[in-house]
């Protein structure tokens, strides 16, 4: 199968195309960054340039590809439409990234107990996202899940708290390369709040599995979480602060004026609850993930080495 990945210089993009490859496809990658080819070129996928904005560019790559997976941005609803567009009635898949922030709940480092299943994003479940750009990247989810109506095996994979080092360009994820970043600047590891609230988690290795059997087993309207694990804020950075030897966790308050983070960032990413349950993967994909604890892997990793 030829699939054509945006964001392939990415972190899950770029994970996205190696594990395809090691599965035997062909890869075209989008990449804006010039300078990012020959990279991308060098670990056999073959790169285009553009952006998510080039939609002559998406249109020719989504058509002459057999399927394609937009792994570039979760809120580009134009470049949605785009592929969207190109790829209907063709029948082929069409795999959209999402982040499980829609479902953030809190600002302050408290914990919720609200856990969230799949069936949370039809449209007749009576849910909707508070925020509004967490409803912003809903709608989009629901508008690739609707296009399965169009001819197109559509799904949205929804993934919680990312980790795990990527082999390409972009070698961290968000949320905790953000803590090792303010570690290193401040010579301490801090969290929003008490650091009790909690995320689900899910290692970069098993995120590259599910887009594969997605690819090749999803149903067209299919949405899934991916998790395998949780823990909370106070517990990773309390990891971070250990594999470092940096003092800390020590709370941090986002309307402070002594800002570590952009106080959006700390209230509505660090400082949240982002609980899921992937059973569709498992049960509708036969999805195994084989990593389960973030404090684990932090432990037994360089941290130094994620670290600009």
């Amino acid at each position: 199968m030829h699939v054509f990945v945006t964001g392939a210089s990415g972190y899950i993009g770029c994970a996205v195309a190696l594990r395809l490859l090691e599965a035997g496809h062909t890869v075209t990658g989008l990449v804006r960054d010039e300078a990012k080819k020959d990279s991308l070129a060098q670990l056999g996928i073959q790169p285009v340039a553009g952006t998510l904005d080039d939609s002559a560019v998406l249109t020719e790559q989504a058509r002459q590809a057999d399927a394609v997976v937009n792994a570039a941005n979760s809120d580009h609803r134009e470049a949605v439409e785009t592929l969207v567009l190109a790829l209907a009635g063709s029948g082929k898949p069409l795999i959209h990234t999402s982040g499980s922030s829609i479902v953030g709940i809190g600002s302050d480092g408290t914990v919720s107990e609200a856990i969230f299943g799949e069936d949370i994003l039809d449209p007749g479940s009576g849910w909707e996202p508070e925020h509004p750009v967490r409803a912003a990247r809903v709608a989009i989810d629901r508008f690739v899940l609707a296009a399965a109506g169009k001819g197109i095996r559509t799904a949205v994979l929804c993934h919680s708290l990312i980790y795990g080092n990527a082999q390409g360009p972009a070698r961290d994820s968000v949320l905790v390369a953000a803590l090792i970043q303010q570690a290193r600047a401040r010579g301490v590891v801090e969290q929003v709040g008490p650091g009790d609230n909690i995320w689900s988690t899910v290692h970069l290795e098993d995120v590259a599995d599910l887009y594969l059997l997605a690819l090749e087993k999803a149903p067209a309207g299919t949405f899934c979480f991916s998790e395998n694990g949780e823990a909370s804020f106070g517990e990773i950075a309390g990891a971070i602060a250990r594999s470092l030897g940096l003092p800390g966790p020590r709370p941090w308050d986002p309307g402070s004026a002594d800002n570590t983070w952009h106080p959006d960032f700390g209230r509505h990413a660090l400082g949240t609850n982002s609980r899921v349950r992937g059973d569709h993967a498992r049960e509708l994909l036969g999805w195994r993930p084989r990593h389960r604890s973030i404090t684990d892997w932090i432990a037994g990793t360089d941290l130094t080495a994620n670290m600009p």
